[in-house]
């Protein structure tokens, strides 16, 4: 039996069935992790999506860890457990995290790759195409800024600890 180590060096080595395994299992944890949420304003504050992304971001790339966030906040809003701003709210944050991580290896730049996706890129897509368009609110861009930033502050920091973990396990190089 091979070690971790050796199985999962690099997402392009990492056999397609098992990227589809750990995305759907990333997903299905996001889904049921989704009810621990704070409302603010029309948005719900998600810091476990955030933990989520950075993790799936490191440990299956930024394409599967996009495809992770958009089956999450699919299935989020089909239970109600989510708003349309899950989607900016996700996918911008996660991609950036995997892109850091295959470029730099660094698990606080995987981090902060979340916090600008999401925070930053995320909030402003909310904010100026989603709110007014899918939502019917017109919204001011602070009023989604700080809200994002601090839920994917917590969940940057929460998924720091996690890619420690993952890395003590060998499951990241």
């Amino acid at each position: 039996m091979s070690s971790p180590e050796a199985s999962h060096t690099f997402a392009g080595t990492v056999p397609p069935t098992r990227l589809i395994a750990y995305s759907v299992a990333l997903a299905a944890l996001a889904v049921a992790l989704s009810p621990i949420s704070i409302p603010v304003g029309i948005a719900k504050v998600s810091p476990f999506q955030h933990f989520i992304n950075v993790i799936a971001g490191a440990l299956v790339g930024p394409w599967w860890g996009l495809a992770t966030a958009l089956v999450t906040s699919l299935v989020r809003n089909a239970l109600g457990l989510g708003t349309p701003l899950a989607f900016p709210g996700s996918v911008f944050g996660v991609v950036l995290a995997g892109l850091a991580f295959r470029y730099t290896r660094n698990i606080y730049v995987t981090a902060l790759g979340e916090v600008i996706g999401t925070g930053l890129i995320g909030a402003s897509v909310g904010a100026l195409l989603v709110a007014p368009y899918l939502m019917g609110r017109d919204i001011a861009l602070t009023v989604l800024i700080l809200p994002f930033l601090l839920s994917s502050l917590a969940g940057a920091a929460l998924g720091i600890l996690g890619l420690r973990v993952l890395r003590q396990l060998g499951y990241l190089r």
